[in-house]
C-alpha cells in the first residue's frame, strides 16, 4: 500500500524516527557526558576547568562550522553517506580519547574529529531527511527524533559516571565508542533510506513538495510559500533566517554551556558528582516531555509563538538561578531548563522549512545550527573563563536571562502566518476553476 510499509501498515517513516532517535541517543548522550570527564581529567594530568572549557569551546566552534558544510553535502549527496561516514568517525574517535595523554592529543581528537562528525549525525542532516518524509505530522516526527539527545543524556550520562566510578576515565570511553560502533552504526545502515519515493511511498502529508495545511487533510496541495528559494544565498536576502539564527544561537548561548558546565556548577554549589548527574539526567528526561509536547501541539497550532515561549520560560529559569541560591534552586532549574531545552529544534526547523521550501533545508539548516554551535562555544569558553576569575557562574547566568528575553523578541516577530507553506491557499484543482 502506497504511503505505508509492507508488514503492519506502518509508515516507514517512522523506522527513518527510531533509527535517528537511537543514533542520537548514543552518539549525542556520550558528548553531553563531557562535563563528567572534569575532575578525573584534573587530578590525573591537573588541568584547570577553564582549559578543559577551552577544549569543549573549540569542539563546538568546530561542529558550528561543520554545520554548513556537512549541510551542503547533504542537499548533494543525501543523507545516508553523510551520516554514515560521520557515525563510523566518530565512535572511533570516540574510543581513541581512551588513549588521551596531553592537552594536544584531547583538542585533536575532541576538539576537531569527534565535534566534525558529530556536525553528520545531528539535526543538520536529520531534521531535512525526516521533512521528506513527514509532512502533516513533521513536528511530532521531528520531536520525536530530537528526544533521542535527552534521553542520551537522561540515560547514558549516569551510567558513563557508573562506568568512570566502577573503572576509570579511559575505560569509559572505550565503552561509549563501542556502543556505537557496534549498535548505533549497524541500526543506521541497515534502516535510514533517503526518500519514501524510492521505496515506491508517499510522505505522510500527501504532496511531496508542500507541507500540509492546518487542516490535515493530506490531499489539499497550496500554493508554494512566498520565500521559498532554489538557490540557499536568497534566503539571506529575507528577515526570518536571520530571525531565527539570531534566537538559535541565544539557544546554543543557554544550552551548550549546561553539557559542560552544569555538573561542575552544581558540584560547586554543594551536590555531590552523583546527585549533579541525577540531576542533569532528570533535566534531560524533561527534555522528553517539553520536546514532544511542542512538537505535537506545533502541528495544531503556530510555530513562532510557542518557539518564543519556551525561551521566555528557560529565561525565569535562568532568572531563578541568579536570585535563588542554594540546592533547590538547581533542582527547580533543571525542571524548567529540561522543559524548554531542545524543545526549540523541531520548531526552528520546521519553520525554516515552512518559510523557505525543503530543497536547500540541509544547507539552511546547517547555517542556522553553525549560529547555535557559535553562541555555545562563547559561552562554554566564558563561563570557564569566568569560574576561573570570579570563582562563580552567575555571571554567566545574567547574561543567558538577557539574551533569551532577546530571543524572546526574535521569535515572536516571524511573520509566520503570512511566510509559511501552512498558510498559503489550497491549490484550485486543473479545470476547477470552470466549473
Amino acid at each position: 500500500m502506497r504511503g505505508r510499509a509492507a508488514a503492519g501498515g506502518l509508515f516507514y517513516g517512522w523506522f527513518i524516527v527510531g533509527a535517528t532517535f537511537f543514533m542520537s541517543f548514543l552518539a549525542i548522550g556520550s558528548r553531553n557526558g563531557f562535563g563528567l570527564f572534569f575532575r578525573p581529567w584534573q587530578d590525573t594530568f591537573g588541568w584547570s576547568v577553564g582549559t578543559i572549557s577551552a577544549v569543549a569551546a573549540i569542539g563546538t566552534v568546530v561542529n558550528g562550522v561543520s554545520q554548513p558544510v556537512l549541510g551542503r553535502m547533504y542537499d548533494r549527496f543525501g543523507a545516508r553517506r553523510v551520516i554514515l561516514v560521520c557515525l563510523f568517525v566518530f565512535g572511533i574517535g570516540t574510543v581513541a580519547l581512551a588513549a588521551v595523554n596531553s592537552m594536544w592529543l584531547l583538542l585533536v581528537l575532541y576538539g576537531f574529529v569527534i565535534s566534525f562528525a558529530a556536525g553528520g549525525i545531528s539535526f543538520v542532516t536529520t531534521g531535512p531527511l525526516i521533512s521528506r518524509w513527514f509532512h502533516r505530522k513533521r513536528g511530532t516526527a521531528m520531536a520525536v527524533q530530537t528526544a533521542g539527545a535527552p534521553v542520551g543524556g537522561m540515560l547514558v550520562v549516569p551510567f558513563t559516571l557508573y562506568v568512570i566510578l566502577l573503572t576509570d576515565w579511559r575505560t569509559a570511553w572505550i565503552v561509549l565508542g563501542g556502543l556505537i560502533l557496534l549498535i548505533g552504526f549497524p541500526l543506521a545502515a541497515f534502516l535510514i533510506r533517503e526518500d519514501p519515493a524510492g521505496m515506491g511511498l508517499e510522505p505522510d502529508g500527501g504532496d511531496s513538495r508542500l507541507p500540509g495545511g492546518p487542516t490535515r487533510a493530506s490531499s489539499i496541495a497550496r500554493e508554494p510559500p512566498p520565500l521559498e528559494c532554489d538557490n540557499w544565498k536568497q534566503a539571506f536576502r529575507t528577515p526570518p533566517i536571520w530571525q531565527l539564527s539570531a534566537a538559535y544561537f541565544v539557544c546554543g548561548v543557554t544550552t551548550t554551556v549546561l553539557g559542560v558546565h552544569f555538573v561542575p556548577f552544581a558540584t560547586d554549589r554543594g551536590m555531590s558528582p552523583g546527585m549533579a548527574a541525577t540531576a542533569f539526567g532528570i533535566m534531560s528526561g524533561l527534555n522528553v516531555v517539553g520536546v514532544l509536547a511542542v512538537g505535537v501541539v506545533s502541528d495544531r497550532m503556530g510555530r513562532k509563538d510557542l518557539l518564543a515561549a519556551v525561551y521566555f520560560v528557560r529565561g525565569l529559569g535562568y532568572l531563578m538561578l541568579v536570585l535563588v541560591p542554594g540546592v533547590p534552586a538547581i533542582w527547580a532549574f533543571a525542571a524548567i531548563a529540561g522543559l524548554s531545552w531542545i524543545a526549540t529544534v523541531p520548531l526552528t526547523f520546521s519553520l525554516t522549512g515552512e518559510v523557505y521550501g525543503l530543497k536547500n533545508m540541509g544547507t539552511l539548516t546547517g547555517i542556522v545550527t553553525m549560529s547555535h554551535q557559535l553562541g555555545g562555544a562563547l559561552s562554554i569558553f566564558l563561563a570557564g573563563w569566568a569560574f576561573d576569575r570570579w570563582g562563580s557562574y552567575t555571571p554567566s547566568w545574567v547574561v543567558a536571562t538577557v539574551a533569551l528575553g532577546a530571543a524572546t523578541v526574535f521569535s515572536f516577530s516571524v511573520r509566520e502566518r503570512v511566510l509559511s507553506a501552512r498558510y498559503q491557499p489550497a491549490l484550485v484543482p486543473s479545470g476547477a476553476a470552470g466549473s
